[in-house]
């Protein structure tokens, strides 16, 4: 009787390791980036529009 073994392919881990590494990285680009743009729109708001939406402009700097 044969068995059938149900191991991964040698280095698939590694090559998913560096797949998901890839992954992460992207999403923190792009984190950092939507960051940006929503600190440089913020930033172009009066001192009283960020009241009304509960913001002070020392907090937008702290983004």
């Amino acid at each position: 009787m044969t068995t059938v073994q149900h191991d991964a392919p040698h280095g698939a881990v590694t090559i998913l390791r560096v797949v998901d590494l890839f992954y992460a990285l992207t999403a923190e680009l792009k984190a950092r980036r939507d960051a940006r743009i929503t600190r440089k729109a913020l930033s172009r708001l009066s001192e009283h529009q960020l009241k009304d939406i509960g913001l002070t402009r020392e907090f937008v700097e702290a983004l």
